[in-house]
């Protein structure tokens, strides 16, 4: 009875909460960023110190709840023309093919067979762009060109990570259908463009239109729950054709950037409630996905290299781009950093590529932690190297 009591929704949510807001707790107290000390709290609860929670499909989807949400306020700090240009699609693209090149080269040095080369590849061509958002959002630096820079080059580096994932299946399967990945390719540029444009001109106008009307004035929270409904349905679409669901929240908090309300509640102020709680679980879901029991001497050697060839490869692959855009030194390290951190999106990756037997749990484990340590090291480097400010205290 007290066992089915601990794995009851009600229990794990609530500890997910407590313990994630806690570890935010901790984090500011030693002044370093939240995500740090919610990942860790992940790590204290999950399979790898008490095992309390294990990563479900509730604890994933709440988590890509608080992402969307999360994606969505960010969004709201942008115009369209200010990240939708020609130098983040350069630095996304040559940011994803050095990593995937990197990967594929340690695995065969390895002795790994193709398909487990490619995927290793396809895995360090991620970029979360959630984890960077978050922190450049922490310390106030949302408007600066760096933060311009890593969010657009993020947003092109998903659609990129989604074509060289299709074409990785494809190679590892000796099928390969160039038309396939050209309609991938062409359904997400369309998605981004048109949901932009049609969000920007029309969804916007109709914001405004509900919160001059006599029904928000009767129920001043009508023009919230329209403004999430929006990003929620962006969400889908983005799902739909297989982009991640936090791009479309994204581009929806894009879309709805500048509109001022007057008679209802704000729905930039309720979303980031919102996030503050989402988030949470979101960030220290990364914690719970990772079990070091799982952790061997066997992968050690590939873990260490594979994730110095992370680093290092997405380092300079976006710093090289950056520069040549005009950037100073210093920013297109801070771009190259801020593109580093792999997240759940290295993760997702990995675990596709195990489900489909194309990697072995030795693989996957590596990728795991690969993921986990560039998450972590990112917003120390940011804020020691490169934005030696105080963090915002704020929680997410």
């Amino acid at each position: 009875m007290l066992a089915g009591f601990f794995s009851s929704v009600e229990f794990q949510m609530s500890l997910l909460l407590f313990v994630a807001l806690g570890g935010y707790l901790i984090a500011s107290k030693i002044n370093q960023s939240a995500i740090i000390g919610v990942i860790f709290a992940g790590l204290l609860i999950g399979p790898s110190v008490l095992g309390l929670i294990t990563y479900t499909d509730f604890v994933r989807s709440i988590a890509q709840l608080g992402a969307v949400i999360l994606l969505f306020v960010i969004g709201l700090e942008f115009k369209m023309l200010d990240i939708f240009k020609w130098k983040y699609a350069l630095i996304a693209f040559i940011g994803v093919v050095i990593p995937w090149i990197g990967g594929y080269g340690v695995a065969k040095l390895f002795g790994y067979d193709l398909a487990a080369a490619v995927f290793i590849g396809t895995a360090l061509t991620a970029t979360s762009v959630a984890i960077t958002a978050n922190v450049l959002r922490e310390m106030g630096k949302l408007q600066s060109d760096v933060a311009k820079a890593i969010i657009g080059a993020a947003v092109i580096d998903d659609i990129l990570g989604l074509l060289f994932l299709s074409t990785s299946a494809q190679i590892a399967s000796s099928s390969i259908s160039f038309l396939s990945i050209a309609w991938i390719f062409l359904k997400a540029i369309a998605f981004v463009i048109l949901g932009s444009v049609f969000g920007a001109i029309y969804l916007s106008k109709f914001i405004r239109k509900i919160d001059n009307s006599k029904y928000a004035m009767k129920y001043p929270e009508i023009v919230f729950i329209f403004a999430m409904m929006i990003a929620f349905l962006y969400a889908l679409i983005a799902e739909s054709i297989g982009l991640s669901g936090i791009i479309g929240g994204f581009i929806a908090g894009v879309s709805l950037e500048g509109v001022m309300v007057k008679h209802g509640k704000s729905y930039k102020e309720g979303a980031e409630y919102l996030q503050i709680i989402f988030a949470s679980i979101f960030f220290i879901s990364l914690g719970i996905l990772t079990d070091i029991h799982a952790l061997t001497w066997g992968v050690l050697l590939f873990l260490i290299v594979i994730t110095l060839m992370a680093i290092v490869t997405k380092l300079f692959g976006c710093y090289i781009p950056a520069k040549l855009s005009g950037l100073s030194h210093k920013d297109a390290f801070a771009v190259g950093f801020g593109m580093t951190p792999r997240g759940e999106v290295a993760m997702i990756v990995a675990l596709i590529g195990l489900n489909a037997g194309l990697i072995q749990q030795d693989i996957y484990v590596s990728i795991v932690f690969m993921s986990l340590i560039t998450t972590i090291i990112t917003p120390i480097v940011l804020r020691k190297w490169f934005f030696k400010i105080p963090v915002k205290k704020s929680i997410f």
